[in-house]
């Protein structure tokens, strides 16, 4: 499933629940955007091939040492 935010238009403008609705949704998928980023820079990753679920360990341990920490719930 894909959530996408609402969108404003020149002649409609959003209500403030779509506006609320539209933060909630950046602030989710800022960190994740964020870890991407860092993936792409680790080039390490670029030949990975391996079991999914010993990648899935290596992952976390370079998130881990990158210190890179994502608050859930909030």
């Amino acid at each position: 499933m894909v959530v996408t935010g609402f969108k404003a238009t020149r002649a409609r403008r959003l209500a403030p629940a779509g506006r609320e609705a539209d933060r909630i949704l950046a602030a989710g998928r800022a960190p994740v955007e964020r870890g991407f980023a860092h993936l792409k820079n680790w080039r390490v990753l670029t030949k990975l091939r391996t079991d999914p679920a010993r990648a899935t360990h290596l992952l976390r341990a370079l998130l881990l040492l990158a210190n890179i920490e994502t608050i859930r719930g909030n």
